[in-house]
């Protein structure tokens, strides 16, 4: 992408689109192109099409989703599958429609099967059945790499995804109803600091394993793929580190201070068991991350302290 070049980020506000509008800025990007959802609502597909025609931006980022954690999932399945995939239906044929150069395609590493073999390579997809606390959510995020790949084999567009591992970071989402896990977890043990608890329960075993990636990093390697990388197979990026969540939860509970004790609801789902990234292929390419998980927790509580409290 050159400097002037016409980027739509579709998603800004978000976690991961708010980053990348960071990092595109700091990059020195000076023609980017945002819609907020009350000017521009991507399930529908018209008020899509007459924005592309009208705006014929250059390279895309489709960051836009509907996203939550454990409980919005399985208690909102049909609206998890509905937005996610005329999303991605609506801004990818807009985006050929109106010969978009390039268009990146943000996923999810929930889009790999349940027993997948760890690290998760690339060549898991569609490997076998899916976690059922985020299956429709994955379903719409397989569809919509997918579509890159028949858009990239049947018409030649340049489209490509990249499958994250879990996400925080700056602007994240602190509502316990629709929030993913660290984010949740830095709002809860903040709050049962101040309020002086005893106790702090944790959902499920906590002895499931998850992997981080701070916001930042992610689009630091969103902007590396979408300058050098053209090929029909997605990309995943990760830490290449993963912990338990009870891990997870003493390393949160050091940062904000909380000298409580950790107990658990078995009554709560674990979710998948364990979930990390091969990251070999991005690696190879020249892009590692660089912000260590209790520094990016650090910044992420700062944030809060400031933002939110």
């Amino acid at each position: 992408m050159e400097k002037n070049s016409k980027i739509y980020i579709a998603g800004h506000t978000g976690l991961v689109g708010s980053a990348i509008m960071r990092k595109l800025q700091s990059s020195g990007y000076t023609n980017i192109l945002t819609r907020n959802y009350s000017d521009l609502d991507l399930t529908i597909q018209q008020n899509v099409n007459t924005f592309f025609e009208q705006e014929k931006p250059e390279y895309v980022f489709l960051s836009a989703a509907k996203v939550g954690g454990i409980k919005a999932n399985s208690d909102f399945p049909a609206d998890f599958y509905y937005i996610n995939s005329m999303i991605c239906n609506n801004v990818i044929h807009a985006a050929y429609l109106n010969k978009v150069k390039k268009l990146l395609f943000l996923g999810s590493s929930c889009i790999y099967p349940k027993e997948a073999a760890q690290p998760i390579k690339e060549t898991e997809l569609l490997n076998g059945y899916l976690e059922p606390t985020n299956e429709a959510y994955a379903i719409a995020k397989i569809a919509g790499l997918k579509m890159c790949q028949y858009y990239r084999q049947q018409y030649g567009c340049d489209f490509i995804s990249a499958m994250p591992c879990n996400m925080y970071g700056i602007n994240d989402n602190f509502d316990l109803n629709s929030s993913h896990l660290l984010p949740a977890l830095i709002r809860k043990f903040h709050e049962a600091k101040i309020n002086k608890q005893t106790e702090y329960v944790l959902w499920g075993t906590g002895k499931p394993y998850r992997e981080f990636l701070f916001s930042d990093d992610l689009a630091d390697a969103l902007l590396f793929l979408m300058n050098n990388y053209s090929e029909t197979e997605h990309v995943n990026v990760g830490s290449g580190n993963d912990q338990t969540i009870r891990d997870l939860a003493e390393l949160v509970r050091k940062v904000i201070g909380y000298e409580g004790i950790i107990t658990n609801d078995l009554t709560k789902p674990d979710g998948m068991f364990r979930k990390v990234l091969d990251i070999t292929k991005i690696r190879s390419l020249g892009w590692q991350p660089t912000i260590k998980l209790e520094d990016g927790i650090r910044q992420v509580y700062n944030w809060y302290l400031k933002n939110k409290c």
